[in-house]
């Protein structure tokens, strides 16, 4: 039933947050969506699309105000990670690219090793190396 999946986000500034997720190893996705107004990036191999929309674009599509990224998150964006190193690279890239790491790469319950940062226009994200032959 489902071929590719969109996340769709509001970027008060469409080619500094282009340039941001490319920074960190996202990839330009070629094709429909990309404008003046709006960026097409995609998220690892899984046909995956970050759709990101200037804000006021954005509230148009949803029909609603954004949230105040500042003072609330409703979603946290989670994706894994081939190893320690690539989490420790990516959180290096963020800090670079002008992203806010809001928790530092490190061990979590035993299995896990990840970092979470937020990007340009403070969407939080976690990036993650899970080792499931530690899990219990």
């Amino acid at each position: 039933m489902t071929k590719d999946i969109w996340i769709n986000l509001p970027a008060k500034d469409i080619n500094k947050s282009r340039d941001f997720f490319i920074a960190i190893g996202f990839k330009p996705n070629e094709g429909p969506g990309n404008s003046e107004h709006s960026a097409a990036i995609k998220i690892g191999s899984k046909n995956i699309i970050l759709m990101l929309f200037e804000e006021n674009m954005f509230k148009k599509i949803v029909g609603r105000d954004t949230t105040d990224t500042s003072k609330s998150s409703e979603v946290l964006f989670s994706f894994d990670a081939e190893s320690k190193e690539e989490v420790d690279e990516l959180a290096k890239k963020v800090e670079k690219a002008g992203g806010i790491l809001f928790s530092k790469p490190a061990e979590v319950q035993g299995w896990m090793y990840g970092c979470g940062f937020s990007d340009l226009d403070g969407h939080r994200w976690n990036a993650l190396y899970m080792d499931f032959s530690k899990m219990k």
